[in-house]
């Protein structure tokens, strides 16, 4: 199985903002949020499809999310995912006095998931946190 090295960027998108007013427990929540943007040409050296499962890991963690072929390329070693639950488990959780994690730059690998599932919010948190 093909693991492609990444540099991981996360931030806020339009789809997330418009899917949080619906609740983070919605379905359009999850399809907005629980994504990874990753470079066309990352996709074919990956063999996934939009669409399909991915699992990002970092030091920090791992996560299942759909990949989706950016319609930002070219940015070939570089994904993103949208700030939320599914971006919190492979962000560094240091603030390093600021308040805020760092979310920008995090070194990755992406791979594909094939046969697996997209946890919703509630199964994500109790995987991750036990809550």
């Amino acid at each position: 199985m093909t693991k492609l090295k990444v540099t991981l960027v996360t931030g806020r998108s339009l789809a997330q903002g418009q899917a949080k007013e619906i609740g983070k427990t919605s379905e359009r929540y999850k399809q907005s949020v629980a994504i990874c943007e990753i470079d066309p040409l990352d996709l074919q050296m990956l063999d996934v499809k939009s669409g399909e499962s991915v699992r990002v890991s970092t030091e920090f963690g791992n996560v299942i999310v759909r990949c989706e072929a950016s319609t930002q390329a070219p940015h070939l070693g570089i994904i993103f995912m949208p700030y939320g639950p599914w971006a919190n488990v492979v962000m560094e959780p240091k603030t390093h006095g600021t308040g805020m994690a760092s979310m920008k730059g995090i070194p990755a690998e992406v791979e594909a998931a094939e046969g697996k599932e997209v946890p919703d919010v509630k199964t994500l948190l109790k995987e991750q946190y036990g809550v």
